[in-house]
């Protein structure tokens, strides 16, 4: 099977109905996606796909084949961080790291389709992101400084 993933097309020996999350990881040993649920709840598993958040659990490898699929690995250029990246780090916007990829994919779509939203519109986009460590206030923080630099940019 081949996919179009971070700009590059990555071919791997995997069954038909294999989702895309274990596609990732299992067989691209893409890593930054995370397990969380595997029912489309929590989040962690999210990518971009065309530009829309996914979750990559609820779909298979196969039926994604022709379209351009981000992960948090392929986000922002090498040797750079994505503006959204950036505000994470900036505001500590994570304690255990493990819904930060799901989040920021997520906060970059957001952001791709609306430039300057108010935190109430993060809160609402980012509901059903799971944070273990409950640090959605900073999460908030970092979406709305990263729209400034999105928006400047």
């Amino acid at each position: 099977m081949k996919l179009n993933v971070n700009g590059h097309v990555l071919t791997a020996q995997a069954p038909g109905e294999t989702t895309l999350l274990s596609f990732l990881r299992d067989f691209l040993h893409l890593t930054g996606t995370k397990y969380g649920c595997g029912e489309g709840a929590c989040g962690a598993c999210s990518v971009l796909i065309d530009g829309h958040e996914t979750r990559a659990c609820l779909v298979t490898a196969a039926s994604v084949a022709t379209q351009h699929i981000v992960t948090i690995e392929g986000l922002a250029p090498e040797g750079h961080l994505h503006p959204v990246q950036q505000a994470f780090l900036d505001v500590e916007a994570f304690q255990c790291g493990f819904c930060t990829p799901g989040m920021i994919l997520a906060s970059t779509a957001l952001l791709a389709a609306n430039k300057a939203p108010t935190s109430a519109q993060v809160h609402d986009f980012l509901q059903g992101h799971i944070c273990r460590c409950g640090t959605y206030p900073r999460i908030v923080e970092a979406v709305l400084l990263a729209s400034k630099a999105v928006h400047h940019a």
